[in-house]
C-alpha cells in the first residue's frame, strides 16, 4: 500500500495517510476519471469500508479528497448513519482529519492560506471554492485547448465534458449566467468551470 500512495501523495503525506488507513480498516480504490466526483465512500453489504478515488488528480487534490472521504467514514461511524453527509459533524471531522496536513512541509506555501481559509468551513467540494480550486488546478496536467469559464470573454461560446454547447453571459455574485444554445435555458456556472472554447 506505501508504494502505492506514494505515487499519488505528496511525500509527506504518506505516512500519515497509510495510518488514517490502517487506522479506519480502509479498502482504498484509485478508478479512472470521472467527471461528476473526485472520490467517494461505501458502506460495503459485509460492513467492510471503500473509498474511491481518481486515478486522475494531482497529488494535492488527491490527499484532499482522500481525507474527505475517510472523514465521511469517521464522522458516520462517531455520530451515527443518519447524520447529513456534509453537515457540521463531518465538516468537524474534516477540519480535525486535515489539520496535520496543512503545512509547508506537505502543500506548497501559496496555497497554505488558501487551504487554511477553506477549512475554517470546508464544502461539499473544494470545486465549490474556486480560489483554492483554481490553485490546485495549477498542479494538474495541462491538457490543451482546456480554459476556465472565467477566462473567457463576454459572449463566448463554449463547449462542456458531455458535448452541450453554452454561451457566456453576464456574472451573479460569485457564478456566471450561460445560456445553453440548443435550448435557451439559463444555467449558472463557477468560475473554475474547465471548458473548451469553440467562438469568441
Amino acid at each position: 500500500m506505501q508504494e502505492t500512495l506514494e505515487k499519488y501523495l505528496p511525500e509527506r503525506a504518506v505516512g500519515l495517510c497509510l495510518e488514517l488507513i490502517k487506522e479506519n480498516d480502509v479498502n482504498l480504490k484509485i478508478v479512472n476519471q470521472r467527471v461528476t466526483r473526485h472520490g467517494d465512500y461505501r458502506r460495503l453489504p459485509n460492513g467492510a469500508h471503500m473509498i474511491t478515488v481518481n486515478v486522475s488528480l494531482n497529488k494535492y487534490r488527491f490527499l484532499i479528497t482522500l481525507v474527505h472521504e475517510i472523514a465521511h467514514l469517521v464522522a458516520f461511524e462517531k455520530y451515527g448513519k443518519t447524520i447529513k453527509p456534509h453537515g457540521v459533524q463531518w465538516k468537524m471531522t474534516f477540519q480535525y482529519l486535515m489539520l496535520p496536513f496543512i503545512r509547508p512541509e506537505v502543500f506548497p506555501t501559496k496555497i497554505l492560506p488558501l487551504l487554511a481559509n477553506h477549512f475554517k468551513n470546508p464544502k461539499a467540494s473544494s470545486d465549490t471554492d474556486a480560489r483554492l480550486s483554481i490553485a490546485l488546478k495549477e498542479f494538474d496536467k495541462q491538457e490543451e485547448g482546456k480554459n476556465y469559464v472565467f477566462q473567457l470573454p463576454h459572449g463566448s461560446i463554449f463547449r462542456i465534458y458531455n458535448g452541450k454547447l453554452f454561451q457566456k453571459k453576464n456574472k451573479r455574485v460569485k457564478r456566471y449566467e450561460c445560456i445553453e444554445v440548443a435550448t435557451g435555458k439559463v444555467y449558472l456556472f463557477q468560475p473554475n468551470a474547465e471548458v473548451e472554447l469553440i467562438k469568441t
